[in-house]
């Protein structure tokens, strides 16, 4: 069984009560105007910036078929293939990419590890597209739920950062507004996480900066990407992410349920525990799935 707790539905509905109403352009963004709001992300990689150094993308000349892009056209599904000569990585972080490549192309899985019921981590935690993320918004502190095994990050806000944080999954994060956009400073992010979906490591020198803002009248979400860190990187570099709302009777997703998709479930938040059992659906190639030997708690 995994070793992180479920959050219930009924729990952010009533932490999430009378949220304020709905927000102008310069003042903090509203995620949750009510505990049914949730985000999903347009996809399981990171948009380029608009100019400057951006992510590992994938490889040249690779098709990428990934499971908006099944829903989408019915192309069969590929695993990615990321670009090891990324001009951002040191060699180091090129040959983990590359060696995940290999594995890839000799016919092993390439999984995400969200699919084995790992923590995405950060900044990972903004490359799932497939269920939403939910807001918690308190003066002290923003809860993000990401439904799908309800992986949760903490942002703590208006104070800063502990000297020495303990490394941990989603590291330690602190925010404040500026106007409307919520910023989020995080370290601490052990390294057993990776950056993106091709295994893009990072050391212990990891530090990101998210910026979230609503747009378009409410119903998308963008959230734009700076990392800096000198011992996996040649430099710092940027990328970004875009979320649409999913709320019962406002913003109903328009896929109809498949086997790859819990988008036509608008909200709220539902059950979900995804390793209910320490056997894994992919086989002994992929990576095995998370277990404990004595409670958190």
């Amino acid at each position: 069984m995994s070793s992180r707790g479920i959050i219930s539905a009924g729990a952010i509905i009533a932490i999430a009560v009378g949220a304020a109403s709905a927000a102008t352009a310069d003042s903090p963004p509203e995620f949750a105007p009510n505990p049914s709001v949730g985000w999903v992300a347009a996809g399981a990689r990171y948009l380029a910036p608009e100019s400057g150094p951006g992510p590992v993308g994938p490889a040249p000349g690779r098709r990428l078929s990934a499971n908006n892009e099944v829903r989408a056209t019915g192309a069969q599904a590929l695993f990615a293939i990321g670009d090891a000569n990324a001009p951002i990585l040191q060699p180091w972080a090129r040959d983990r990419v590359r060696e995940r490549n290999e594995r890839v192309l000799a016919g092993k899985p390439g999984f995400s590890r969200q699919a084995s019921c790992w923590p995405s981590g950060t900044p990972g935690f903004l490359l799932y597209p497939v269920q939403p993320v939910y807001f918690i918004q308190t003066p002290k502190e923003i809860v993000m739920i990401w439904q799908a095994d309800h992986q949760v990050r903490h942002v703590y806000m208006n104070v800063p950062h502990s000297p020495h944080p303990a490394p941990s999954w989603y590291g330690e994060s602190v925010g404040h507004y500026e106007g409307d956009t919520l910023v989020v400073d995080t370290i601490g992010i052990t390294t057993k996480t990776v950056v993106d979906n091709y295994d893009t490591p990072h050391t212990e020198q990891l530090h990101t900066i998210e910026r979230f803002r609503i747009t378009n009248n409410g119903m998308r979400m963008e959230a734009t990407l700076h990392v800096e860190d000198p011992g996996a990187f040649t430099t710092p570099w940027n990328a970004r992410q875009t979320y649409r709302r999913v709320e019962p009777g406002v913003a109903e997703p328009t896929d109809a349920l498949n086997p790859l998709s819990s988008t036509s479930v608008a909200g709220p938040i539902l059950e979900s525990s995804c390793a209910e059992n320490p056997n894994g659906l992919f086989g002994a190639d992929a990576l095995p799935l998370p277990q404990t030997e004595k409670p958190d708690f």
